[in-house]
This record gives C-alpha cells, sequence and structure tokens, in this order.
C-alpha cells in the first residue's frame, strides 16, 4: 500500500486577492499555467495602506459545463411552455 499523498482535483472557480505586487501577478500567472482562464474584471480597492486587488479564475471545462446547464435548462422551458410565447422578447 502506497502512502503517496492523494493529487487534490482542481477547483473549478478560484478567486486569488492579495496586494497589487509582484507576487500577486505571479499567483494569477501561475493559475493561467495550470489550465485557468480570467472570469471577470479585476476589482480593486484601497485599505488605507496598500490597493488590494482580485481576480476570479476558472477552469474552462466549468464553462462549458456550465453553459450547457443554461442551454438544457431553457430547450426544458421552450417544451415546457411551446406556444405560449408570442417570441417577443425571447432569444
Amino acid at each position: 500500500m502506497s502512502d503517496a499523498p492523494v493529487p487534490e482535483e482542481k477547483l473549478s472557480y478560484r478567486l486569488i486577492t492579495g496586494p497589487d505586487d509582484r507576487a500577486f501577478c505571479e499567483r494569477i500567472s501561475a493559475a493561467l499555467a495550470e489550465g485557468y482562464v480570467l472570469h471577470g474584471s479585476p476589482a480593486a480597492t484601497f485599505n488605507g495602506t496598500r490597493v488590494i486587488v482580485a481576480q476570479a479564475v476558472v477552469l474552462p471545462a466549468a464553462i462549458a459545463s456550465a453553459d450547457a446547464a443554461v442551454a438544457t435548462a431553457v430547450d426544458e422551458l421552450d417544451a415546457e411552455f411551446e406556444g405560449e410565447f408570442d417570441g417577443e422578447g425571447h432569444a
């Protein structure tokens, strides 16, 4: 039996925060190298001393999975309410 640690599964979503410095940029760069993509715009605030930033990153598979779930839900609603809408305001 092996006592080797089991690698942790990557989180689909991460919010990386910290002071706006090189170390923060290195953390974002490392996440991108691990296969994450930026999600949304970065946020920044000032804590009275330093600028603190936050950037969400997600795995592309998580986006595809969420998009597929939304598409399925829309298809199910279309089937449930078929013929009840005139199409106005419906994509």
